[in-house]
């Protein structure tokens, strides 16, 4: 089958909701809060036994799409591992940003973009704007030129009913001593958690945060507080040791908030049983959040 019929079989109709969170929000009540991951690093693609190439990452994105799509609600492409392909691979990605939108599901671009003034602008432009050259319905993104350096983009993000998420809290141990850091008014995961709530009211808002599974959320200053209305997207389950079943027992009252991201523990070492193992990451996922 051509790339281009499956992702016509993919093509379903887009929810008719007014903003971000509605999306979320509508996600949800469909498939439950689990996101998967397209991730396709050589060592993936290695695994697949598929070339180390645009390609490649073509074939095992779209594999991924067509896995996920009517099975769960929300997918991440970390958009890194197109671009090491150069023009060729971010072409690819826009193929399958199209394919996933075409299928219905929340497309949450991982590429953690974060400047200043017409260098943001740029950024804003190919990824939050009307005519946006990227076919995404949030984007993920770096605050540490400044959190009011975000605004621009997140206003631009605001009024085309697309979504942001901030770096807030992520499980690498090299970024503790920045996030972890005291200010004035506590840490300065904190601080971007707290901005980040700002633009949220009601139920879940446009302008989320990461933090990773794997981080203390205490010894990072947050607390359930810190995030009124606000999604979660939360890496760290499944391969990095983190058990979907152990959600809310690890969360608590932020578990409706979260958007707990798979990749790799679904991807697997062939596209043999992908639909299988994103069934069974779904149902330990909804286990986890009935505790």
């Amino acid at each position: 089958m051509s790339d281009r019929s499956k992702s016509m079989q993919l093509i379903a109709r887009r929810p008719s909701v007014s903003s971000f969170g509605s999306k979320l929000e509508q996600a949800f009540s469909r498939y439950g809060q689990l996101c998967v991951g397209i991730d396709p690093s050589s060592e993936q693609l290695s695994s697949w036994g598929l070339p180390d190439s645009a390609s490649g990452a073509k074939q095992f994105a779209l594999e991924i799409v067509e896995a996920s799509a009517n099975q769960v609600g929300i997918v991440k492409p970390q958009v890194a591992f197109f671009e090491q392909f150069g023009p060729e691979g971010l072409a690819v990605l826009s193929d399958v940003l199209e394919a996933a939108t075409s299928a219905g599901l929340v497309v949450i671009a991982d590429a953690k973009r974060g400047d200043i003034g017409s260098s943001m602008a740029g950024y804003t432009r190919a990824w939050l704007s009307k005519d946006a050259a990227f076919q995404a319905d949030a984007l993920t993104l770096s605050p540490y030129l400044g959190i009011e350096s975000l605004r621009p983009a997140i206003d631009t993000a605001i009024a085309n009913q697309k979504g942001i998420f901030v770096l807030a809290a992520t499980s690498n141990p090299e970024a503790a001593i920045i996030q972890r850091a005291a200010t004035t008014h506590g840490s300065i995961a904190n601080e971007v958690s707290s901005f980040a709530a700002s633009f949220n009211t009601g139920t879940l808002g446009p302008v989320g945060v990461v933090v990773g599974a794997t981080v203390s959320l205490k010894d990072y200053g947050l607390g359930s507080e810190s995030f009124p209305s606000t999604p979660i997207l939360m890496p760290g389950f499944g391969a990095q040791g983190v058990e979907l079943t152990s959600t809310r027992q690890l969360f608590g009252d932020l578990t409706p908030n979260l958007i707990c991201s798979v990749s790799r523990s679904v991807a697997g070492r062939s596209k043999d049983g992908l639909a299988d193992r994103i069934t069974a990451a779904k149902q330990e996922l909804s286990k986890g959040v009935l505790k």
